[in-house]
């Protein structure tokens, strides 16, 4: 098993390009069994959960090549098996996508029910809902979901709360429907316009995307595609704050600012200095930062994927921050891994006051999940005193490409090692 070691102190400074989106490429992915034919997808990023899903589909008859050009050939002519096992779901909640795209194209799915990430239930009954309304009959037993419809209907859909997987789940469901799909409060990140987008080059109907109401229109047959994936707004959001944390000076490139308007402002209000164009930002960290509240919400509001850390970035700021974690109830476990570097944090239900202090001190932590890897990285990247070693970083490999050599490569002390 591996672990990050890092020596803090060191700013910042260069140019980093920011990989394609996780969570865009894990539905264009699940998206490739809706028709047979050879898909490609460009800027896939080389990620734990990309491989997941792969040897998942690999196991139904989908077949895969890497290109030289960071793009992935899919060919998903031989998809005959439905069935998503324990052992490779329970490690990656988004293999939950398979069920709208297999129940379309087969008729009947059986997935696991999904594991991953410890930061709150997540529960997929909003999926089962949405497919029961569309004709699908439902049984879960022994852990897994027994899904099989004759003919898929379409239904008018109401999202209880707003669920990225389970819009992404049910538009894949309602693209070859018998009829008129509308989905209501449905999510509006970009992943979703991105699927869209993606859908529509296979022949979908589908408008409203980017909105709370979304209408699509069953058509009889779909096209194999071509589709480009979406820069990940969570990874350049996360060297935006790693430049704010280390008073560097950094230039981010294949970036899409309009996805991250929410971290701008808080990022400007903490001091930060930032100049964006079309696909780049310039942010250089202020010598004094300053404490800002937050408050996660769904798009366009501040990303909980960003929030464990922005509250790194609170733990040396001047003054008192109240953040509030509105979407995921777990998500301040990395609390206590902060609090072993110094970190000055009390929880109170789905708040936590952050009291700032001078540094942080290097110490041996613990990743818990995806984020709070990163989080407890940019810990590391300013500690004092020894070295930071994060260890279980098997969940930052899930989510971001080659982080630690993107991280060095601007100037930080740290390195992966065996633990």
């Amino acid at each position: 098993m591996k672990k990050i070691v890092i020596e803090g102190g060191n700013s910042l400074k260069g140019t980093v390009t920011i990989s394609g989106s996780k969570n865009a490429a894990l539905p264009a992915v699940a998206a490739c069994i809706l028709t047979g034919g050879p898909h490609i997808i460009h800027s896939l990023p080389t990620l734990r959960d990309i491989m997941t899903i792969k040897t998942i589909m690999s196991g139904m008859g989908a077949e895969f090549h890497e290109n030289e050009d960071h793009s992935l050939s899919v060919n998903t002519d031989n998809i005959i098996d439905h069935e998503a096992s324990y052992d490779l779901v329970r490690t990656m909640r988004a293999s939950i996508l398979l069920l709208g795209p297999l129940l379309a194209r087969l008729g009947k799915a059986r997935i696991s029910l999904p594991g991953g990430c410890a930061i709150g239930a997540r529960p997929v009954n909003l999926h089962l809902k949405a497919l029961s309304a569309m004709g699908v009959d439902m049984r879960l037993e022994n852990g897994y979901i027994n899904a099989e419809v004759k003919h898929m209907k379409g239904a008018n859909i109401f999202f209880d709360i707003p669920t990225v997987t389970g819009t992404e789940n049910i538009m894949m469901a309602a693209v070859t429907a018998d009829g008129s799909t509308i989905l209501n409060n449905a999510a509006k990140e970009p992943e979703i316009i991105d699927l869209a987008d993606m859908l529509r080059k296979m022949g979908a109907d589908i408008r409203g995307d980017g909105t709370d109401t979304i209408f699509i229109e069953g058509v009889k047959e779909l096209k194999p595609a071509e589709h480009s994936i979406i820069p990940d707004r969570i990874e350049a959001g996360t060297f935006m704050i790693a430049s704010a944390i280390t008073q560097g000076d950094i230039r981010i490139q294949n970036c899409r600012p309009d996805h991250l308007y929410a971290v701008i402002e808080k990022l400007r209000a903490v001091g930060a200095e930032i100049e964006y164009g079309e696909d780049v930002f310039s942010i250089k960290g202020p010598k004094i930062i300053h404490s800002v509240d937050i408050t996660t919400m769904p798009f366009p509001g501040f990303p909980t994927d960003l929030q464990a850390q922005f509250m790194t970035l609170m733990c040396i700021a001047k003054g008192s921050s109240i953040i509030e974690e509105t979407i995921f109830e777990n998500r301040f476990i990395h609390v206590s891994e902060l609090e072993r570097m110094g970190a000055d944090i009390t929880i109170n239900g789905n708040q936590a006051l952050v009291r700032g202090r001078d540094c942080l001190l290097a110490a041996p932590v613990m990743a818990t999940d995806l984020r709070a890897s990163a989080s407890l990285i940019l810990a590391g990247l300013v500690a004092v005193e020894g070295r930071t070693e994060v260890s279980r970083i098997y969940h930052l490999d899930r989510g971001y490409e080659a982080l630690e050599e993107k991280f060095r490569a601007l100037g930080a002390n740290i390195r992966r090692e065996e633990d």
